[in-house]
């Protein structure tokens, strides 16, 4: 009987890029949180591995031992056959692939394995606020962060992340520095404010529709408007839930063609 495993959409709320490696590696400190949109999968063992994939974004992802799914199970020993729904899309910024993989991890208790599959995974272990250092290694908790209710919006642009590092012009940048203790939900949106994305920049030069993406964001009423992660994804925060699906469908009528969803992300303790 397959189990079903549920692989939630990561939000990069800040990215700072503090440094690069002898190696290229560049080194990042991010505030990351999730929320329960995302992929889904159904997993049973088979005789040999198979992967089948359905969903909006299922075009043109492979079906063989180049997916991250196939080669998590690999890593964590399974011979399985897996059905893949993908719903988030592909080159985004906001987890995709990476948490797929994460998933089948986290599933048959593989967690150490992760940093082999790429920086984004480890993070994707976890569906609760976590920082994220040095090339993704590096995770520490943040129990403070509230819920928040977002608009996340894709115009349909696949960025490759390394085409956007190889864009940025300084890799030395301010990391966050402590995490204060917010003392409520206005308090962590005033510090969120003062923080930055700093892959957004090349990533618009490569891509010019973000800056579009984060007007219209700003133009439905978020307080704060920024891409995630190495883009096209932004997201925009609301003061409610029924805020932010107006935004939505006000987004998605004017923008047809965008992938525009809202959520509520999991906040970083049950309150």
């Amino acid at each position: 009987m397959a189990i079903e495993l549920a692989a939630p959409v990561k939000i990069n709320l800040t990215l700072h890029v503090t440094g690069r490696r002898p190696d290229g590696y560049h080194l990042l400190d991010s505030l990351v949180v999730f929320a329960s949109l995302g992929d889904r999968l159904w997993v049973e063992p088979a005789e040999e591995m198979a992967l089948q994939l359905s969903g909006p974004f299922s075009r043109g992802v492979p079906a063989d031992g180049r997916n991250l799914v196939w080669r998590a199970a690999e890593l964590a020993g399974q011979v399985l056959r897996i059905r893949l729904e993908k719903n988030l899309p592909h080159g985004a910024g906001i987890g995709g692939g990476s948490a797929d993989a994460a998933a089948i991890l986290r599933a048959f208790d593989a967690p150490q394995r992760a940093i082999e599959l790429g920086a984004d995974v480890p993070v994707c272990l976890s569906s609760r606020p976590q920082r994220m250092q040095g090339i993704g290694d590096r995770l520490s908790r943040a129990e403070t962060v509230p819920a928040l209710p977002l608009v996340l919006a894709n115009p349909g642009v696949s960025l490759p992340t390394p085409a956007v590092f190889k864009a940025l012009s300084e890799p030395e940048n301010n990391d966050m520095g402590e995490l204060p203790a917010w003392p409520d939900r206005d308090g962590f949106l005033d510090w969120l404010g003062a923080q930055r994305n700093d892959l957004e920049r090349p990533a618009r030069g490569l891509a010019p529709v973000i800056g579009d993406v984060l007007a219209a964001l700003s133009g439905a009423g978020a307080g704060l408007a920024r891409m995630s992660g190495s883009g096209a994804s932004c997201f925009g925060l609301f003061p409610s839930e029924a805020a932010a699906e107006a935004a939505a469908d006000r987004i998605s009528r004017a923008h047809p063609g965008w992938w525009v969803r809202s959520a509520v992300t999991i906040p970083g303790a049950d309150l």
